[in-house]
């Protein structure tokens, strides 16, 4: 019998099964397809993703750096309010390629990572628990451990098998590329979407990423079209997906646990989750104890002191996506120029750093 089931081998799942293995603990880890595929989400991430991979895997992953940000208020040719620094904010990286680096990490620490494997249910017993897994020539196995780390997203069939709460919402994302070259330093972000945003961001050789996400009823393909449009994009490998938000009271049961994007932990304000997740990650394989299912209350406890800090300014900001238009200008306009926060901690916005630029202006921004 394992110690850990993880289910879903995405950034929180390779993380969790790497740091589980490399403490000891006999891991499986089940993708339904390969590793990194299809592509789903935004390359667009902070430095702190390099914490979690091989030096070596820097050059290979990296695209382009992101010294800022543009805002909008309105499509392309609206006013723009820079934000900026004079370093790299962000990096925009091989999305593909950060995933199979994750999971070949676990691997190497002894993970078992098995794709093209999809888990069919979960069914907890008083002792263990017991995954059904269908594999890659059609069979249906079961396979038994003590735990389960749900890591398979923002539709959870971990979370769905075991009547956990689900995310407070889901959001409709689509991204698509366009394959010429920009080698840009800042992204654009409109304020365009109802109660979300649309963004487009330089992948240097790579091309250019655009993307919209907004609640599911609205027309989200109608309103990406006119962005693309009003760029002049001509964009293909179109893709899509839920995206989820606001995670429940609730992300563990009787020896199950969810990370990452089953559990909600992303930003409120942009929907991306590598860190949180993997943050979450790493709160799990150092509490919870496979043979001592009470250590859940550990990781429940220790994700939220980790990261639901930022995830409740993370509402706050996103909250002024709906401020009526004039309101939105005069904020940016006040808050735009030079900056010294991290695009992952709302906190940081009161931090010295980004405060003594904030008050140090002496002319408005352009």
């Amino acid at each position: 019998m394992h110690d850990f089931v993880v289910v879903g081998a995405g950034p929180p799942g390779s993380r969790f099964a790497r740091r589980a293995a490399e403490a000891g603990r006999d891991v499986v880890a089940f993708e339904k397809g390969t590793v990194g595929e299809p592509l789903a989400c935004s390359g667009h991430v902070s430095d702190d993703v390099w914490e979690y991979v091989p030096d070596e895997a820097r050059d290979r992953l990296l695209q382009n750096r992101v010294y800022g940000a543009r805002f909008h208020v309105g499509g392309p040719g609206s006013t723009a309010y820079p934000f900026y620094k004079d370093r790299p904010v962000s990096n925009v990286i091989d999305r593909v390629g950060l995933d199979r680096t994750l999971a070949d990490c676990a691997r190497d620490a002894g993970a078992d990572v098995r794709e093209n494997h999809t888990v069919l249910d979960v069914d907890e017993r008083s002792d263990r628990v017991a995954v059904e897994v269908r594999t890659p020539d059609g069979d249906v196995e079961t396979v038994e451990g003590r735990m389960v780390a749900g890591c398979d997203g923002p539709t959870s069939r971990v979370r769905r098998s075991l009547d956990l709460p689900e995310p407070d919402e889901l959001l409709h994302g689509v991204l698509a590329f366009d394959d010429a070259p920009d080698d840009g330093d800042l992204v654009d972000v409109h304020l365009t979407a109802p109660t979300f945003f649309a963004w487009r961001i330089p992948r240097g050789d790579a091309g250019v990423e655009y993307g919209l996400a907004a609640p599911p009823s609205d027309d989200v393909t109608a309103m990406f079209d006119r962005l693309t449009d009003a760029y002049g994009a001509t964009t293909d490998r179109f893709c899509s997906g839920a995206i989820p938000v606001g995670p429940p009271d609730r992300v563990t049961a009787d020896r199950a646990f969810l990370i990452g994007d089953a559990a909600a932990q992303t930003k409120p304000f942009t929907g991306g989750g590598i860190l949180y997740g993997m943050t979450a990650a790493d709160v799990a394989a150092d509490v919870v104890d496979p043979a001592d299912p009470g250590t859940l209350a550990d990781y429940e406890s220790g994700w939220r002191d980790a990261i639901g800090r930022e995830i409740l300014l993370g509402k706050g900001i996103r909250r002024c996506y709906s401020l009526p238009e004039p309101v939105q200008r005069l904020g940016l306009w006040a808050l735009s120029g030079e900056i010294g926060v991290h695009m992952d901690r709302p906190s940081s916005f009161f931090s010295p750093a980004h405060l003594r630029r904030l008050f140090s202006r002496s002319d408005p921004p352009e």
